[in-house]
């Protein structure tokens, strides 16, 4: 497949899936990897 001739519209939906799995990976690497063990739990710092 010749990269000229594909639509612009394809360019631009591949272009918005990829940042969607990049912002979904990010969260999911901030949620459940290292940088987690910096994370506060918002509910047990106000203990009632």
């Amino acid at each position: 497949m010749d990269p000229s001739s594909s639509s612009p519209a394809l360019s631009v939906a591949i272009a918005v899936l990829a940042v969607l799995l990049a912002l979904t990976g990010f969260g999911v690497y901030t949620a459940f990897g290292p940088p987690s063990k910096q994370l506060s739990d918002p509910f047990d710092d106000h203990e009632d």
